[in-house]
């Protein structure tokens, strides 16, 4: 394959659509578990089906889910969808280093409604500029995959038995075990936030003086308080003083 290929658009398109694949495959299974628990919810297909298309970002939705079943406030819905997805704009800063001049502001607008954790993973472990191509190639799968996935799951929520729907609705916390336990057995610093986050959910579940508190501010509360104790008891250390220890 010449040189003159490799850099082409086409190329740099389909190397991004080829790598947005196994992202994709994952999303389905994963939002078909939120498809499930929307209707459950109350929430018809079409609705689950708009928030997964118009959000891309599973925590996000799964707090946002709780707190519309529960008859939240929209303050509780904005501070707790802001402080969630915050990451992403910290992902979207970093990953703006590597843009090459093709990105003009229209685009950049566009390729940040697909940065989730895993698309910026792979776009971020790309040693060479990334281009508007490859990125719109990269983000095409995800987005399609994590809505489609809600609309079937959204679907089967209708059509299913409700032990049925229980046992698939629990993938979405699987895919939460998946991603936290792994960097948990190797930094306690992780291990402490997610087993402070825990507890406390569990206390403003179970201890009736807090059961009082809606889920909106309760979610906003345990995200706050067990990552500002990880950061003030487990600082990430700089890697240069790192690497001098």
């Amino acid at each position: 394959m010449s040189k003159k290929f490799e850099e082409s658009g086409a190329l740099n398109f389909k190397r991004g659509f080829r790598d947005g694949i196994p992202i994709g495959m994952g999303y389905l299974s994963v939002s078909f578990g939120f498809g499930i628990m929307a209707v459950s919810n109350g929430l018809s297909v079409f609705s689950a089906l708009m928030i997964s298309l118009t959000n891309l970002t599973s925590a996000g939705q799964v707090a946002g889910l709780g707190i519309i079943a529960a008859g939240g406030t929209l303050i509780e819905m904005i501070l707790a969808q802001l402080i969630i997805n915050m990451r992403y704009a910290l992902m979207s800063i970093s990953l703006s280093q590597k843009l090459d001049s093709s990105f003009t502001t229209p685009h950049r607008l566009l390729i940040s409604f697909s940065i989730t954790d895993e698309v910026f993973a792979v776009a971020a472990g790309k040693s060479k500029e990334l281009n508007t191509r490859y990125m719109y190639g990269l983000m095409i799968m995800p987005i399609v995959c994590w809505s489609l996935g809600t609309f079937l799951g959204g679907v089967a929520g209708e059509i299913l038995p409700d032990r049925l729907k229980a046992a698939l609705g629990i993938a979405i916390y699987g895919m939460f075990i998946a991603i936290f336990v792994p960097p948990a057995r190797k930094s306690l610093g992780v291990l402490a936030v997610v087993a402070v986050s825990a507890g406390l959910s569990c206390c403003f579940r179970y201890i009736p003086a807090l059961s009082g508190i809606s889920n909106g501010f309760s979610i906003i509360i345990c995200t706050l308080f067990a990552a500002i104790l990880g950061a003030l008891v487990f600082p990430v250390k700089e890697k240069a003083e790192a690497d001098e220890q």
